[in-house]
């Protein structure tokens, strides 16, 4: 990790951009979904997870279009409810979307990550809750 040394005497001055949370941008990338409508997103960290979301978003059939820092997402022609298992593996939030697609479409198929399994060990709640949703809408 780059570090910076400050020897004192001299005055630190400036100033930097910092961008949004990835913790934040991702839940609120698939909300978009729930809208099915336009979506601008300001702030959104330009990282391998959140092109990832709006790569799996076209995919389904959202227009994104990104310029001059805004996120404009399009989710009213969406028409696919299934995440590709390439994608969806490659990132562990993506299982954030299935629950948005399911919430719109009533049906949603993506696959399980592989470290889901570990993850529904500790999360039962999550865990029960995406089964009593399947069960529903089988």
């Amino acid at each position: 990790m780059a570090s910076y040394i400050i020897k004192g005497g001299n005055r630190l001055e400036g100033s930097i951009n910092i961008s949004g949370s990835k913790n934040a941008s991702l839940p609120i990338i698939a909300a978009s979904i729930l809208n099915g409508g336009v979506s601008k997103l300001y702030n959104v960290p330009n990282i391998h997870d959140t092109e990832i979301t709006l790569k799996i978003l076209k995919i389904l059939g959202c227009k994104v279009t990104k310029k001059n820092g805004k996120i404009v997402i399009d989710s009213s022609r969406m028409i696919s409810h299934e995440i590709p298992e390439d994608l969806m593996r490659q990132m562990r939030s993506s299982v954030v979307l299935a629950g948005a697609i399911l919430a719109r479409f009533k049906n949603a198929i993506f696959t399980y990550p592989r470290w889901m399994r570990y993850w529904f060990k500790t999360d039962r709640f999550t865990f029960k809750s995406i089964k009593k949703v399947r069960n529903k809408y089988r």
